[in-house]
């Protein structure tokens, strides 16, 4: 495997051997890259790494909340059934009974006269 020490080495000593002009003209072009770079990063929706780490923190307390929540709603809901067994009849709907049709004011008009 290549050592990287000896890469960045090697790549400062082809710099060095460069002509000034052209080695200005390198380090303008790499100064330009790297603020358009920088300015288009800016344009994304983008966090910094502590950033989400704290987010993802908050996001797994939300879920061990949330799961903790959703095993005591289970527990009480087995104890409100195992309790009150008469509960099921409570809450069944009650239907009405069935009224005698109601007719409209002109037909009962009509049948007295007759």
């Amino acid at each position: 495997m290549i050592d990287p020490k000896k890469i960045e080495q090697l790549a400062r000593q082809v710099h060095e051997s460069m002509p000034k002009g052209i080695r200005e003209f390198g380090d303008d072009v790499e100064k330009r890259i790297r603020q358009t770079l920088q300015s288009q990063l800016t344009r994304l929706d983008l966090v910094n790494r502590e950033e989400f780490d704290v987010q993802t923190q908050v996001l797994l307390r939300t879920r061990e909340k949330l799961s903790a929540l959703e095993q005591r709603i289970a527990e009480l809901e087995s104890r409100g059934t195992a309790t009150t067994p008469a509960s099921a009849s409570v809450s069944a709907p009650v239907t009405a009974p069935a009224a005698a049709p109601v007719t409209a004011p002109a037909e009962s008009a009509k049948k007295e006269d007759l």
